[in-house]
Parts: structure tokens; sequence; C-alpha cells
């Protein structure tokens, strides 16, 4: 018998362990995975910006996956954004660069290939604070925040979210009351992104009217206090805050004056849904290709293990759900340049690309092995940071009360 295999004729595994030596595995570099080639004909454009968040991904991911582990919120990577114009998504505004939607959503897709707190960044500091003093504000918003956000000069946080109101975020109960020549906040919001170490809060509460607006309040405004959430298993490299507002005293011209009810509110939300889509697609990228090169590096019972019939048909199957969430994000990326998009349509792309995520993250994470929960090959963390874009910008079952609606013409909300 040989001297590897048992008495129950399987390899002596603790034999096999005394040979192996255990190989560094390199399984974060880029392939470029896109089976239709979906993006084949990108212009060259979009291509420079993609370009750009590409060489960030790659430069910055050693230094993300160490602020990750020690849930630090890395400001100068984030600034660093700002100086490579990759934060505008796509809004369009007074003194900002023209960014296509299929430019912006392939910055959302690069940069969370490469670590899903940036891309968090991305989210908030473009997609729902510079993008709701674009849609929103006065020339004079205009002029003093939106290039010095799109620059990360200043950190910018969008503040819907309340301890009590999440997927119910209609029902918000800051107040924002007239009095005299000042509004006069109180409330309290909760996962507020840059929420406590930012410069603006686009602040959502209800006017002496119930009327939904929105109000820029600068963060060292007296009563105003946001505390990091700690503790968190998920985009550990950005903070999120609770927020409480306690007398907050703002000027009268500090009110967004193009909000008046919700509808505006979602207007924004809607509008970054699509970029969450993407987003998923970034991380879904980045576990597929990890999970590929491990399986061509892998060594086990003497061959690798892409030469395994299971190994080939998982890798098919994520292969699969990848493509379609390509084709999800492109075909609504050619809608939004078209200026046909329907919010309803992000509301699908979020939710196909979320669930679709998370089932390449766990095969991955399971075709790894052991290895697949080391930060150092990357596919735990994001598997644990698409865990928040699943809830974020508005949860599955949010989703698909939305989507019913539209299919049926009948509301399942109260």
């Amino acid at each position: 018998m040989p001297d590897d295999i048992s008495r129950s004729g399987l390899p002596d595994f603790a034999v096999l362990h005394e040979r192996e030596t255990v190989p560094d595995y390199d399984v974060s570099t880029p392939l470029d995975t896109d089976y239709y080639g979906v993006f084949a004909d990108v212009p060259q454009t979009d291509r420079a910006f993609w370009d750009r968040a590409r060489s960030f991904a790659t430069e910055s991911l050693d230094e993300l996956t160490t602020a990750w582990d020690k849930a630090e919120y890395p400001l100068h990577l984030a600034r660093r954004l700002g100086e490579l114009d990759l934060l505008t998504d796509g809004v369009v505004g007074p003194g900002l660069s023209p960014m296509s939607p299929l430019a912006a959503g392939l910055v959302n897709m690069e940069i969370s290939r490469g670590d899903g707190s940036m891309g968090t960044v991305v989210a908030v500091q473009g997609g729902l604070a510079l993008r709701s003093i674009a849609l929103f504000g006065s020339p004079e918003q205009q002029e003093r925040w939106l290039v010095p956000l799109a620059r990360a000069e200043k950190l910018g946080a969008f503040a819907l979210t309340e301890p009590d109101h999440g997927s119910d975020s209609v029902g918000l109960e800051t107040t924002a009351q007239r009095d005299g020549d000042e509004w006069v906040l109180n409330g309290e919001k909760k996962w507020i992104g840059n929420g406590s170490v930012g410069d603006v809060t686009v602040v959502w509460a209800r006017d002496d009217d119930g009327n939904v607006r929105g109000f820029l309040v600068e963060q060292d405004t007296p009563g105003y206090h946001g505390e990091t959430i700690t503790g968190k298993g998920s985009l550990r490299a950005i903070h999120q805050a609770r927020i409480t507002l306690t007398d907050v005293r703002i000027a009268l011209d500090a009110v967004l004056p193009g909000t008046h009810t919700f509808k505006d509110a979602s207007t924004v939300l809607f509008a970054t849904r699509l970029g969450v889509a993407w987003s998923a697609l970034g991380h879904a990228t980045a576990v597929f290709e990890a999970a590929l090169n491990y399986s061509t590096q892998r060594i086990q019972f003497g061959k690798p293990l892409a030469g395994f019939q299971l190994v080939q048909e998982r890798l098919t199957m994520m292969l699969s759900r990848l493509t379609s969430m390509q084709l999800h994000c492109l075909r609504l990326a050619e809608l939004d340049g078209a200026g046909t998009l329907r919010p309803i349509q992000a509301s699908l792309a979020k939710y196909h690309n979320t669930r679709a995520a998370r089932e390449i993250a766990s095969m991955a994470r399971d075709m790894l092995g052991g290895n697949g929960i080391l930060l150092e090959n990357h596919v735990i963390q994001h598997l644990a940071d698409i865990e928040s874009l699943h809830t974020y910008e508005g949860t599955e079952s949010v989703q698909s009360l939305l989507i019913g609606r539209d299919l049926t013409g009948i509301s399942a909300f109260r």
C-alpha cells in the first residue's frame, strides 16, 4: 500500500500535509471577465474614467484591506477619489466634469471591485449629497458646495434614515420649525455615511406644514452631534454615524429650495439605486475572479481545483449570473443616457444584482475553503460588504413591493 493511502483507500491527509508547501495565492489580479463582450465598445471618454478607477482600486487595495480589518476610515483615500474626478456619479451641475451614465456606472463597478467602503464613498459623496444639491439647491448653494464636494475638499452626508424609520423612511419624524429668520431642527438620524467626519449634511425633515424638505446643515453647527457607529461587520473602512439634532439653528436660506415633498428625496434615491446595481457587479466580479484565479493555482489530490467537474460547474454558474448582471447594468446605462430610464427599472436592477452578488460571493467563499475567510484573499470582505448593498438604498423586500405594484397596479404598502 502506498504510504500516502490510508486503509480506507482514501489519501492520508496527515502525510499529504507534511508534503504540502503553502503558496501565496494571487487571487486579486483583474481578469476583465466579459464573456459576451458587454463592455467591448466602451467609448474612450468613458474608458478614461474606468482606467483611473482601476488604477485607484489596484493601488489602494492593500491599504484598504488593512483599514477594513482595523475599522479605520482612510479619509485621504476618499480625497484621492476627488482628485481623480471620480466622485460626481454622473451628476450634472456648474463646474462639474461631464460624466456619462455608463462612465458613472463603470466607476462604481471598478471602485467596488477593489473595496466596498470606497464604493460607498462614491455613493454617499456623489450619488446622494452632491446630487441633492445639484438637483434642488439654489445657485448660491451650488456655487458654494458642488465643486468642493466633487473634489472631496469637503465631505458630504445625506441624512434620511432614522432609528425608527428605515424602509418606511416616508414616516420620518425629524422636524424643522420656523423661528423668525431661522430654522430649528430636532430629531435623530442613523446609518449616515460621513455623518460624523464630514463638513455638510443634507438633512431631510418635516417643516411646520408637514412638508418634507432638505436642509444643508454644517456639521460644526451647535446642536449637531454625529457619533460614529462601531461594531460593524460590513463596510468597515467608512464611517457611518448616528446623528442627534438638538435645537440646531440654521439660516432660512439653508433649505434646498427645490425640495417640497418626500418624492424629492426619492428622486435622489432612485438615481443612486442604479449605482448600487453597478457596485454589486463590481463586488461580484472581484469574488468570481478570485475563485477562478484560485482554482487554477490551488492543487488538491494532485491537480488544480479547476480540473474537477464540480468546480467547473460552479464557475459556469457564477459566470452566468455575472454576465446577467453586466447586461442589466449596460442596458440601464443606455436607457439613462437616452433619458428614458424609469425609476422602477433601477429598482429591478438593484434587486437582481444584489441577489446575484450574494450568490456568487457565497459560492466563491466556499470554493476557497478555509482560505476563503482570510482577508488577504478578499472574498470574505466582499461577501460581508455585499450584505450592506443588499440593504441600503431600499431593501430587497421594498424593491419587490415597488416592482410588484408596477406590475399589478395594486399597492401592497399600507
